[in-house]
């Protein structure tokens, strides 16, 4: 099968393949692993070799069909998992992640892992350990983070479908930067183990990006549901994912906003991307409004991912020391800086900040009684270019001095932390609140800017509202068709 046959099947087209006699499993590694050698050295989007395991022993709904997880909380047993991070690039896992092994039972061939930034701590992926990954649609632009290189890899064709997971925005961004769906499930939804039960409090899960809706739902149906050591039993639908395409999702009523309190005034860009949206929504029959201010105080949500991702930064530091015995030079600037700063949070300050969370639930629910979904942009910007977000030398001195000196919790009082708030939330103010409430939301490719960027929108949903997303994400898909679109690579 040659690349440009192999790239006109999503992983379901690909599957159905295989199960036909049409192609072999053999084949279509080959295809993946061709493009891979044809567009990485560009892309940077695969950063470690998986040796590809058998299929013929395997019977599950995507036997055969090329895969590639992210290096970040996607652990392959023998294999190190590095979260982007130099101080873990040789240390192997001994067990596969529950997600892993449940991609591996549905019988993807999984022969690569994908890019991240440190600890997957940023929105974009240029990592010091691997080097940054690269946009397909322009190489000098970042394709998001923190599953950059996952996003990177399926718009460059390499594979349909990869492994992505979400703490902050973490599928949403990539997929939106990359013309790509990306679903970010309910918390508890799908699993984080066995090394923890759940990540960050529940704020981080585990998904996909794909070119298609149907893919999505499919691999939805692949990995959700509880594990035997994870905290909860999930509620599960009646019926499956994938079998919400096709369904009507009925007239929905949808509260769009788009200024933000962390960036109110977005680039002319998102307001196009949501006001593409907002007219083929009208045009389904669903009834859109304008909201005047935002359903919930997206200031106070701002300062409280940050406070606790902050700490969490410096738990995550402080244990890779612990298991690779690495010292500080073994971390990027940025990652020492944001560990010092959750280091000088109080206990009694992160719990509050944790509390809080009920309170932006609370009063997203209470738009959810008049409102069926919240629609926003994805990025309030355009996909930034790479190295956007360096801080400027004066103030890497400066960090660098009061690190060495062990004083690195003074960084609180001085301009970086604003430039750190700029850089993490300013052009990506929309997904956090998805995490934090533990509500299901999606990012789709409903516009392209005027230089042939991609640009997404976000429908966030209340609790269980995954099929509603599925059902409203595949009819859209079906109005304004957007996975035959290629990257210029």
């Amino acid at each position: 099968m040659n690349y440009d046959e192999y790239r006109t099947y999503d992983a379901t087209g690909l599957a159905k393949l295989i199960a036909e006699g049409q192609v072999s499993a053999d084949e279509l590694l080959t295809a993946a692993r061709e493009r891979a050698a044809a567009v990485n050295p560009r892309i940077n989007a695969i950063v470690r070799d998986v040796p590809a395991a058998s299929s013929d022993a395997v019977s599950g709904p995507f036997t055969g069909v090329p895969f590639l997880i992210k290096d970040l909380a996607q652990d392959y047993a023998g294999l190190p998992t590095s979260a982007g991070s130099r101080s873990q690039m040789t240390l192997p896992v001994a067990e596969h992640a529950t997600v892993v092994q449940r991609w591996i039972d549905a019988g993807l061939v999984i022969f690569g892992k994908t890019n991240t930034p440190e600890f997957g701590a940023k929105g974009i992926t240029e990592p010091e350990a691997w080097g940054p990954a690269r946009n397909p649609w322009d190489l000098t632009r970042t394709p998001g983070g923190s599953s950059g290189g996952a996003a990177a890899a399926v718009a460059a064709g390499i594979v349909p479908c990869a492994g992505a997971n979400d703490g902050g925005g973490s599928i949403r961004i990539p997929a939106a930067c990359c013309g790509l769906v990306g679903l970010k499930v309910g918390r508890g939804l799908t699993p984080s183990g066995p090394a923890t039960g759940e990540s960050m409090h529940g704020a981080a899960v585990q998904g996909v990006v794909s070119r298609t809706v149907r893919d999505t739902a499919a691999m939805l149906d692949v990995i959700s549901g509880g594990e035997p050591w994870g905290p909860y039993v999930p509620g599960l639908p009646g019926s499956s994912f994938v079998s919400c395409i096709g369904s009507d999702p009925g007239k929905l009523r949808i509260g769009v906003r788009v200024p933000s309190a962390i960036n109110p005034a977005p680039h002319p860009e998102a307001a196009r991307a949501v006001e593409a949206a907002v007219g083929v929504l009208t045009e389904l029959g669903h009834h859109v409004e304008e909201l005047p201010r935002a359903p919930f105080d997206d200031a106070a949500l701002a300062r409280d991912f940050l406070l606790t991702w902050f700490v969490y930064t410096a738990w995550e530091l402080t244990e890779a020391k612990r298991r690779t015995g690495a010292g500080d030079n073994s971390f990027e600037r940025d990652t020492l800086i944001m560990a010092a700063l959750g280091r000088a949070t109080s206990s009694v300050d992160y719990v509050a900040a944790v509390s809080r969370r009920h309170e932006h639930t609370r009063r997203l629910t209470t738009f959810f009684e008049s409102y069926d979904l919240l629609l926003t942009p994805t990025l309030a910007t355009p996909p930034p270019k790479i190295g956007e977000f360096e801080l400027p030398a004066a103030l890497q001195h400066a960090a660098d001095a009061l690190i060495r000196t062990r004083t690195a919790r003074l960084l609180r009082y001085t301009k970086i932390v604003d430039d750190m708030v700029d850089q993490n939330l300013g052009w990506v103010p929309y997904t956090q609140l998805a995490n934090l409430t533990g509500r299901p939301a999606i990012s789709l490719p409903l516009h392209w800017t005027a230089e042939g960027l991609p640009l997404g929108v976000q429908f966030v949903a209340p609790l269980a509202g995954e099929s509603q997303l599925i059902s409203l994400a595949a009819q859209l898909e079906q109005a304004l068709p957007w996975a035959d679109r290629l990257a210029p690579i």
